[in-house]
């Protein structure tokens, strides 16, 4: 059982990510809109990580679970999809 810090700070950092998330999603549409000769490029790279992203948390989710420890799934979850999203948001704005 998470104890309420943890939960709280769970909440910001689900926060942070969707406010990243957002401008993410923002900074695509743009780029989709604009009709840059990359938009095909970026179409397929946003499916292909989402893929793996969901992927990766299953795998997240069945290691806690097979262990006991499913409090400490959804921080671990979340900071790995943070670090994806972060790392979209630098290179779309570069």
């Amino acid at each position: 059982m998470m104890n309420p810090a943890r939960w709280m700070s769970l909440g910001f950092a689900m926060a942070r990510l969707t406010a990243e998330a957002n401008m993410v999603i923002a900074l695509r549409m743009a780029r989709f809109a604009s009709g840059h000769p990359d938009s095909g490029i970026e179409a397929t790279r946003m499916v292909s990580e989402k893929m793996r992203a969901l992927g990766s948390a299953q795998a997240e989710l069945a290691k806690a679970a097979a262990t006991g420890r499913l409090d400490r799934a959804a921080p671990k979850v979340v900071a790995m999809y943070r670090r994806k999203v972060r790392a979209n948001r630098k290179r779309l704005t570069r």
